[in-house]
């Protein structure tokens, strides 16, 4: 028969990569046969594993009628939205230009198909849409476990539970500390601005990242950070008091407050940067290690600054005095952050990243770095188009076998 076919499942969450590290798009019977059968392994609930085991047998049965057919699963990203229906609609773009196909019978396990459908249609004519539903979620009692198996997932357990817990804690702390209902409703704000744009899972992965683990030696540098950033609590809110005892003015109260806190905090900072440093450096991640460096740097030279201008407020330091120490300040974070360059350049001859493959961090493959200029601290990336893309180098975060982007 002329009309060539392409079986198509979808997985637009990416747990095909997020659960095997194995990138989209699968092309052939046999990678989407090994494909779904990891997935299985790793995770024997996914339905996305189904459909792609599902795929393989539409594709047996076209096959054995005579049909030109050719079979792919492609993969959105773990963020659904804009950034997986591109990935979805760049995957589907280049298997069209590797397979001229006149139709696509999609298989889906039903997640946000009018989300995939509508995206499909205006690349390829769908003739068919088969569902893969689990034959044990539409018994009644099974619908008690499968939200008992959500509820184990991070993200729905932070919501049904953590935030209730939290909400009931600030208040029973602001109750017994009598701090009244403003604190708890101020926290609740900073939650829900948090929230609003977007910063939750950027402030949950910081947090994941402290490695908390009796085993590394990180953790050391971790607990003597969280020590450190305490006491200068205390020491500010003792210096607060003292302001306010004496009738000091608001902005020389605030200058005691800052001074106060910031005569310990780098120490806190460094220990947790020197920590993140240990960690990334084990995980092989020495860009990133690298890159900590240029923050202990500026971040240094931001706390002198605003400790200096405080002590001037105050009056413990003449005019002079503050411009002579900011510009050494200056000069510390740049040697810093100058150190951490040619640390990363040096890191960059030893890695020799020309002609690697190059993945972001959700799998999607972009391209060959195609150049490295060393001096300039970029990497030019080839794609598949013969488009060449410009990534600064601080974007690298792993350089193995392939050279992943953040």
């Amino acid at each position: 028969m002329a009309e060539r076919i392409l079986v198509l499942a979808v997985d637009i969450d990416n747990d095909l990569y997020t659960k095997t590290k194995i990138t989209g798009p699968v092309v052939g019977r046999k990678d989407n046969l090994s494909a779904a059968a990891k997935l299985a392994l790793a995770d024997p609930q996914d339905t996305d594993a189904n459909a792609m085991f599902e795929a393989v047998k539409r594709y047996d049965e076209l096959k054995a009628k005579g049909y030109s057919v050719a079979i792919a699963t492609i993969t959105g990203a773990e963020k659904e939205g804009y950034v997986a229906d591109s990935e979805l609609a760049r995957q589907m773009e280049r298997l069209l230009d590797k397979f001229k196909a006149d139709a696509c019978l999609l298989v889906t396990d039903g997640a946000s198909d009018n989300r995939v459908i509508p995206l499909l249609k205006s690349r390829i004519k769908v003739n068919s849409v088969d569902i893969i539903r689990m034959k044990q979620a539409e018994q009644f009692e099974n619908t008690y476990f499968t939200l008992l198996e959500k509820l184990k997932e991070p993200h729905y357990a932070r919501i049904v539970f953590g935030i209730p817990a939290v909400l009931l804690l600030l208040f029973a702390i602001s109750y017994y500390l009598n701090f009244g209902w403003q604190l708890p409703v101020a926290l609740i704000g900073v939650y829900l601005i948090i929230k609003g744009f977007g910063l939750e899972e950027s402030l949950v992965e910081s947090f994941r990242g402290f490695g908390f683990s009796i085993d590394r030696l990180s953790f050391v540098f971790y607990l003597s950070a969280i020590l450190f950033f305490v006491i200068s609590i205390v020491v500010a809110s003792g210096d607060y008091y003292t302001a306010v005892a004496a009738k000091d003015g608001a902005l020389i109260a605030v200058s005691y407050v800052l001074e106060g806190f910031i005569l310990l905090f780098p120490i806190s900072l460094v220990l947790y940067l020197v920590g993140r440093m240990i960690d990334l450096h084990n995980k092989r991640m020495r860009y990133r290690a690298i890159a900590q460096g240029t923050y202990v740097g500026y971040s240094i030279t931001a706390l002198v600054m605003v400790y200096l201008v405080a002590a001037w407020f105050i009056g413990q330091i003449y005019f002079w005095q503050l411009l002579l120490y900011g510009a050494i300040a200056l000069v510390v974070g740049y040697f810093v952050s100058a150190f951490s360059g040619s640390l990363r350049r040096r890191a960059m001859r030893l890695a020799r990243m020309k002609d690697k493959s190059v993945i972001n961090e959700i799998g999607a493959y972009i391209g060959k770095i195609a150049e490295v200029d060393q001096k300039r601290g970029y990497i030019l990336v080839k794609t598949e188009y013969g488009n060449v893309i410009r990534y600064d180098i601080d974007r690298v975060s792993n350089v193995t076998d392939r050279v992943i982007i953040k």
